[in-house]
């Protein structure tokens, strides 16, 4: 089965099919110059995207954003100078990117809706919405045109964001690099050859945020049962989960052997870890993983109903 390679912080290593790109802004338009990209929803992953982008020198007039709240418009155009619209069809005309950050729920009728413009012009499609598959973006838009499915997470506010991307066979290398390098913009980005785990990936680390913030509230409350102030036990966890993070980033190690070069035999830690796996630890977040991959698929079927 076809997986994502492994990952080093701020680096990326891709499968064959795909090309090894460096940090740097989307520039591979047929004429040398930069490539015009919409933004079909102006919430928080669109803004982090443009964020990203502006900061790696990205002419904000290359950059138009469609949205119906028009606070989320003027905040885009007053943070960044970037072209905002009412009307998606503004935004996606003469764009060579579209990337449509809409919610799942209604990107079925913002396809319908581009679909003409989609066949006339033929961009590329980076699609964030959870669950929509491919062959749903595609149907929707009724376009043959080159689709790239990308899961995000919300650290991307921070460019601190884990991507995964999936591309169908109408995508070039020089239209999956300029995929890569908008993600690469927000943290980093890998491609998975499987479309079918992206439900997985989308329970992994596109929730996997949520889980972290699940262990730092349960950690939080233990603590203060113990006695410790709750302002020093926060700051202290969410330290600790940023320290943690880090290490596995940069060491080179794997979780693993950095979790034994904690634990002494017989220490603290050991006897905490000993109480988790009593509780089924391991089995509960297997349990909760495979549950929510199960909950997207459901999800994305609804979306064909």
């Amino acid at each position: 089965m076809a997986h994502a390679s492994a990952v080093v912080y701020r680096d990326v290593h891709l499968s064959a099919q795909r090309p090894q790109t460096v940090t740097q802004a989307p520039s591979d338009h047929p004429d040398g110059t930069m490539p015009r990209i919409a933004f079909i929803g102006s919430g928080n992953v669109a803004r982090s995207l443009i964020g990203g982008l502006v900061a790696l020198g990205v002419p904000a007039s290359t950059i138009a954003v469609s949205g119906t709240n028009a606070r989320l418009r003027a905040s885009l155009a007053d943070d960044f100078g970037v072209r905002v619209h009412r009307d998606n069809q503004d935004a996606a005309r003469d764009a060579d990117i579209w990337v449509l950050a809409v919610k799942p729920q209604v990107l079925r009728v913002v396809c319908e809706e581009l679909s003409a413009l989609a066949r006339e012009q033929r961009p590329l499609i980076v699609s964030v919405a959870a669950g929509i598959t491919i062959a749903q973006v595609e149907r929707w838009l009724d376009a043959d045109v080159a689709v790239v499915r990308a899961m995000p997470n919300t650290p991307a506010l921070l460019g601190a964001s884990a991507t995964a991307l999936c591309a169908n066979p109408h995508a070039s290398s020089a239209q999956c690099a300029q995929a890569q390098r908008l993600f690469e913009a927000v943290g980093i980005a890998l491609w998975v050859d499987d479309e079918t785990l992206m439900d997985t990936v989308t329970a992994t680390s596109g929730s996997g945020p949520a889980y972290v913030f699940a262990l730092v509230e349960a950690m939080q409350a233990a603590a203060q049962a113990q006695g410790l102030p709750s302002s020093i036990a926060q700051a202290l966890i969410a330290q600790t989960i940023l320290g943690a993070g880090r290490m596995l980033c940069e060491s080179g190690e794997d979780a693993a052997t950095l979790r034994l070069r904690v634990t002494s035999p017989g220490g603290v830690t050991a006897e905490a870890l000993k109480c988790f796996e009593a509780g089924g630890f391991r089995e509960l977040i297997a349990k909760g993983i495979a549950a929510a991959t199960a909950r997207g698929a459901e999800l994305s079927a609804q979306n064909d109903a």
